[in-house]
């Protein structure tokens, strides 16, 4: 494990992690890595610890990652779900938030479509002067920090499988292509990529792509660059994140047709010959197969990263409640 000290207390975003923490998140999440690969894959490292998994909206990879990771730790955990709890006779997300503290929750896992909610339970268990931690696992439009985690662990393991890094990114060329507007996954990369020095080229229709996100690069070690057409993004990428149109959150026409996005913006194999000839894929899921990737190119193991993606969170989820948790033992 790391010698570096630790001293985050909450996850709620990446916009202020520092050099130190990410490759302090990378080198714990390398460690866990060949934990995972062993025969017995836990350690008793979080034994005795709660965890409660407070998702108020539906998620697969997120929540199911974050549980195994508990539970990979040797933690106890606890599993909410809204549509099944007391919030359906009109309880609010605050006193749900204090009812798993009453039960002797140690860190709060949360995910909510409404940006905020993560900060505002931290506030108040800060208030309340608790130790309990709170990790964002996604919250509305705002961010979701283990995925950008995890996205930069896959990369940066790919370039260094021994010791990945934030600085190895430096002078690489990220695209990402797709629904940058309402994606939290997005807004969490463009901080975890501009801090490594890498360029990043960010890629869609002017109705997904606003000026607005021009300001995140302002100030950054890295390069951000904005394209309403796909070429110049794709040119020499050294890797394409490509997201998920999130037809839910639309509340407007924003795009003529899926076909036509797809014909403008999907990824296919002809597209990536303008990248690097070693580029690699990547997708946070779910994905829309034919829209912004095709099928193919998903499923082909020379290109794409994205099972990797999700043995990645595993390993990534371990290093941040290890580090949040291990750092309540005194």
């Amino acid at each position: 494990m790391p010698t570096t000290s630790w001293n985050r207390h909450h996850v709620l975003s990446l916009a202020d992690f520092t050099p130190d923490e990410y490759n302090i998140v990378l080198q714990t999440a390398a460690s866990f890595r060949e934990v995972l690969s062993r025969r017995t894959k836990k350690v008793p490292a979080l034994q005795g610890q709660v965890i409660a998994n407070l998702f108020f909206e539906p998620s697969t990879r997120t929540r199911s990652s974050f549980e195994l990771a508990a539970k990979r730790l040797s933690a106890d955990t606890l599993n909410f779900a809204s549509s099944t709890s007391s919030m359906t006779k009109g309880e609010t997300i605050l006193d749900t938030a204090k009812t798993y503290l009453a039960m002797g929750t140690d860190i709060m896992v949360i995910r909510h479509k409404d940006a905020g909610v993560p900060q505002a339970i931290a506030q108040e268990m800060d208030r309340l002067d608790v130790r309990v931690s709170v990790l964002n696992a996604g919250d509305g439009q705002h961010e979701h920090p283990s995925q950008g985690l995890l996205d930069l662990f896959t990369i940066t393991t790919l370039l260094n499988p021994e010791n990945p890094r934030l600085e190895l990114l430096a002078g690489k060329k990220v695209a990402i292509v797709g629904d940058i507007l309402h994606s939290r996954v997005a807004r969490s990369n463009i901080w975890s990529i501009t801090a490594s020095g890498a360029e990043l080229h960010l890629a869609a229709p002017p109705t997904l792509l606003p000026q607005l996100f021009a300001d995140f690069g302002k100030n950054r070690p890295g390069k951000l660059f904005l394209h309403w057409e796909l070429d110049a993004a794709l040119a020499d990428a050294d890797f394409v994140m490509t997201l998920r149109l999130q037809k839910e959150r639309m509340t407007a026409n924003l795009l003529p047709s899926l076909r036509e996005y797809h014909h403008r913006f999907g990824i296919n194999r002809e597209r990536l010959a303008q990248c690097k000839p070693h580029v690699k894929v990547l997708h946070p899921g779910p994905v829309n197969r034919g829209v912004e990737i095709s099928s193919d190119l998903m499923d082909d193991p020379e290109f794409s990263l994205i099972q990797t993606q999700v043995t990645s969170g595993v390993a990534v989820r371990m290093a941040l409640l290890y580090l949040i948790g291990s750092s309540k033992v005194a």
